[in-house]
């Protein structure tokens, strides 16, 4: 084992030290952090959902019903009504003919890897992938292969090498750290000339990309025929928690069967799948909340080339600005919270060593003069 204390103290040298923030309360776009009031560009809840009136009271209504834990797995008493509906309902929504609840995104490609990969299959990956991705290949028996950030040409090479008797390609739908969107029509064609499955993850594609918020399927205009195994999360664009996989017949019964993460697991509460029922329902009939996130992503991405900022190519919410050195990321994001605006700064291993980053998140629920008050704060920065 290695020594635990010399490891922290080089962490904290480099400037790679992890700390938590505890927020004291939340007021709308807005943390209390140790009394301060916080304009908050972290979040992931990008259509401002989290705290709708409609879902708080559908968890609250489910909790007076349901009570609050799941209180077993779903194999045991844990399968509640709201967990089977919320499960025909984003399937119905996903366009699929079944999907299956898991706990969290990482727990969903871990399982999926560990039901679907055995020792005679291959899997492979693009090089920034989500490290729940990179870690359920990793963690399967399948040979595990990664290819350059959207290279489809070494992708290509790497399926037309490989003599597994299965092949997989796992990616992600829009890359978390960079905000860019898989080339799906590409990975689809590529699946089908190698005869390999595709299964993508859009945990921040889902309720944001494509005109009804269906995803990176939709804004392609891809069909699910094409992605035989969909996920995505419930705890972004829905502003819930969990997650789900979509897929056909085959597909979710063998995960009901064989995958470990789903069988030993406590149900999540039926409660939050009622609170997740209301959110989707809110996706469908709300369809201003992602027009006035692209006008607001527009918006800062204008005023942040003004300023001559260093971006990423992102039309999502997630807006990285590249600062370079993890000493220079942290000084930006604490002198933008001294102003009153709370960014992240994003430091290896997470990103390349040399791309630390300040990553900027919007939301729906910010308004064009929050977006207005983050260049102000960003122009003394830069």
């Amino acid at each position: 084992m290695k020594d635990l204390a010399v490891a922290l103290t080089q962490r904290r040298a480099q400037h790679l030290y992890r700390t938590r923030t505890t927020v004291d309360a939340v007021e709308g776009v807005y943390a209390i952090v140790n009394g301060a009031r916080l304009l908050n560009f972290c979040s992931n809840d990008y259509l401002g959902l989290a705290r709708h009136p409609e879902v708080i009271n559908a968890l609250q209504q489910g909790a007076a019903r349901y009570g609050v834990g799941g209180t077993a797995a779903h194999l045991v008493c844990g399968h509640h009504a709201p967990h089977h509906a919320l499960e025909e309902e984003l399937a119905a929504f996903a366009g699929y003919p079944r999907a299956l609840l898991f706990s969290t995104g990482y727990m969903a490609n871990l399982g999926i890897a560990s039901a679907l990969l055995g020792r005679h299959a291959a899997v492979f990956e693009d090089r920034l992938n989500h490290a729940s991705l990179l870690d359920a290949g990793l963690s399967s028996d399948a040979r595990f292969k990664r290819y350059a950030h959207n290279d489809i040409a070494q992708l290509q090479g790497l399926l037309n090498e490989s003599s597994a008797a299965h092949k997989l390609i796992m990616c992600d739908g829009v890359f978390s750290m960079d905000g860019d969107i898989a080339p799906l029509p590409a990975l689809a064609d590529c699946a089908r000339d190698h005869n390999a499955g595709l299964m993508i993850d859009d945990a921040h594609g889902f309720g944001v990309l494509g005109a009804q918020g269906r995803g990176v399927l939709e804004h392609f205009q891809i069909p699910t025929a094409s992605v035989p195994i969909y996920m995505a999360t419930l705890g972004k664009a829905l502003g819930c928690f969990g997650a789900f996989v979509a897929g056909d017949e085959d597909v979710i019964e063998t995960l009901i069967q064989e995958s470990r993460p789903y069988i030993y697991t406590t149900a999540t509460p039926p409660a939050l799948a009622e609170a997740t029922r209301a959110s989707l329902r809110l996706v469908q009939t709300e369809a201003w909340r992602r027009e006035h996130l692209r006008d607001l992503i527009s918006t800062f991405r204008h005023g942040a080339r003004q300023l001559g900022l260093r971006l990423l190519d992102s039309a999502t919410p997630i807006q990285p600005i590249i600062i370079g050195a993890a000493a220079d990321a942290v000084a930006a994001s604490e002198k933008l919270r001294a102003q009153g605006v709370w960014i992240s700064a994003i430091r290896p291993p997470t990103v390349p060593t040399g791309s630390a980053r300040l990553r900027v998140t919007l939301s729906a629920a910010h308004t064009a003069h929050h977006v207005e008050r983050l260049l102000s704060a960003l122009e003394g920065v830069a």
